[in-house]
């Protein structure tokens, strides 16, 4: 066992406490859990970057991804690295329950008293106003023969990571929910996904047929009579929909629809009404940095149902996440690009300021990964599937769309053509511009859904996310290949190719609308029927 003066920081493995968030007690020694160890890539692996780069400029019907397999053996972790790994646990009395060489994770299991001599830090119980949490200040550590290979470790803090982007409009009665307008006058109108589709162009000739869309959730479930009579209500069948559960989540619906439900519900209901024949799986895992790590790892490597699209519709801003969080969550989303997986991300419903007291701005993750397809909002209005008005979603600064410059990812390539301005925070530097795309997201122009046996209008970016989920998987289904990473080629087209309504009109707070790109509304909704063309 190694001395303390033996250990080396994980880089950026230090994680944030919420604010006013205080020592209650040591942890539990005795508790048992769970910890991940993500291991670097072998440094002969060529560059994924460079691999993603080569493919970009290439149309998706020209393009040859990575298999799972592929994958592994190119970019996954050495069998030398897992050795170090089991070898470093049996010292440490801790037990290897789980180790992927493809995912570069090695699960350890063991109480918190020898996982914290193990990684060399001091385990406490936190109390804060969102609830009391495992956690400890400063870096973790590792002895130093594995210094270098260690990319990340999860487990330690059980702090809550994220939350939901949705904004509820008021509950509906039940006989109002086949109707495609509530109000009279000048009430704006309030939509079936359907009817967005139809306003939004998607193609009408497909139905997501051969398709799997993964919608990763973290925190509450679904009831199935809600989705079967929600879907007949609409006229279509029920989509296949199942659920996996990942570290101890599962679907487990409240009761409460103002919580997680409504999340839970909003996706499945948007993308299976937009795709009704697609498959829809629905992955459910703890709201912790290691669920995440988890979770979107079991959606991207899932073998069996193969999800193209996935949708994840909570995040938080960059500054809540360690770095370590956002950088091997980033080389996640990273290797989904390179296997040909779309993950459509909600960027958020508080504004530029994306919820953090103060004047400075800021952009949620993972919408701010430059390896996702990054969702923003706007307020849309129209009638006999024609748009008569479509600006940014902006009802005061706690209700409006995500967007703005990251702090933390450097401006893309794909970027670099879209006058993206630098940030409005000092010192004004450029970075990743949040969001790629748009759609209908005020919860005043926003969508049906039924949730723990109750009608509601429901907006947010929310809705955004599995919207355009919901549209790739159409678009795949319609060119017989899987749209993947997507982004190069939505700014090369860019809104001069016709496949986006762009969005002139309207503030998020600190940046503004305008022709082109900008960092409210992206390039802007999409023309579905034009997108599948040009893709």
């Amino acid at each position: 066992m190694a001395s303390p003066k033996d250990f080396v920081p994980v880089l950026d493995s230090e994680v944030p406490h919420f604010p006013g968030a205080t020592v209650a007690a040591r942890a539990r020694a005795d508790e048992v859990a769970e910890v991940t160890v993500v291991v670097k890539a072998p440094n002969s692996s060529p560059s994924i970057s460079s691999f993603l780069s080569d493919m970009a400029g290439l149309g998706v019907r020209d393009r040859q991804y990575l298999s799972q397999q592929a994958l592994g053996q190119i970019y996954g972790a050495s069998t030398a690295d897992l050795k170090k790994i089991e070898r470093f646990a049996s010292l440490n009395q801790l037990s290897v329950v789980g180790a992927g060489p493809s995912r570069r994770a090695v699960t350890l299991l063991g109480t918190v008293g020898n996982l914290g001599k193990a990684f060399n830090v001091e385990l406490a119980t936190y109390r804060s106003s969102r609830g009391t949490y495992r956690g400890y200040s400063g870096p973790v550590q590792v002895p130093q023969e594995l210094a270098s290979l260690v990319q990340g470790v999860f487990g330690l803090s059980t702090r809550p990571q994220s939350t939901f982007h949705l904004r509820k409009k008021q509950a509906v009665p039940s006989s109002a929910q086949g109707r495609s307008r509530t109000g009279t006058g000048t009430a704006p109108p309030v939509y079936t996904p359907v009817e967005v589709s139809k306003l939004y162009k998607f193609p009408t000739d497909v139905d997501g047929k051969g398709q799997c869309i993964g919608i990763i959730e973290f925190g509450g479930g679904y009831r199935m009579d809600d989705l079967k009579t929600y879907f007949q209500q609409l006229g279509i069948a029920t989509p296949n929909i199942v659920s996996v559960s990942i570290g101890g989540a599962f679907n487990a619906p409240t009761g409460d629809p103002n919580g997680p439900d409504a999340e839970v519900a909003l996706d499945i209901e948007v993308a299976g009404a937009i795709a009704p024949a697609a498959q829809i799986v629905v992955y459910f895992a703890p709201n912790t940095s290691l669920g995440w790590v988890r979770g979107v790892s079991a959606a991207i490597h899932d073998s069996f149902h193969k999800p193209s699209v996935i949708s994840i519709s909570w995040g938080g801003p960059e500054e809540t996440w360690s770095r370590q969080s956002l950088r091997v969550l980033n080389s996640q989303f990273q290797a989904a690009a390179a296997m040909g997986i779309t993950i459509c991300c909600a960027a958020g419903d508080n504004g530029s300021s994306d919820g953090v007291p103060g004047t400075l701005a800021h952009v949620d993750f993972p919408a701010s990964s430059p390896y996702v397809l990054a969702c923003g909002g706007t307020r849309l209005e129209g009638s006999n599937d024609t748009i008569a008005a479509e600006s940014v979603w902006f009802d005061g600064p706690n209700s409006a769309t995500g967007g703005g410059i990251s702090s933390f990812f450097a401006l893309p390539s794909y970027q670099k053509g879209a006058n993206v301005p630098v940030s409005v925070n000092p010192p004004h530097k450029a970075g990743r511009g949040v969001p790629d795309v748009a759609g209908d997201a005020d919860p005043n122009t926003g969508y049906r859904v039924r949730v723990d046996g109750s009608d509601f209008v429901i907006g947010g970016t929310s809705a955004v996310a599995p919207l355009w989920a919901g549209l790739l998987a159409l678009v795949n289904q319609k060119i017989g290949k899987s749209s993947g990473y997507l982004n190069p080629r939505l700014y090369k087209q860019g809104v001069s190719g016709g496949g986006f309504n762009d969005i002139t009109h309207g503030s998020n707070g600190a940046y503004n609308a305008g022709p082109g790109w900008d960092p409210c509304t992206g390039l802007g909704s999409p023309v579905g029927t034009i997108l599948a063309g040009i893709v």
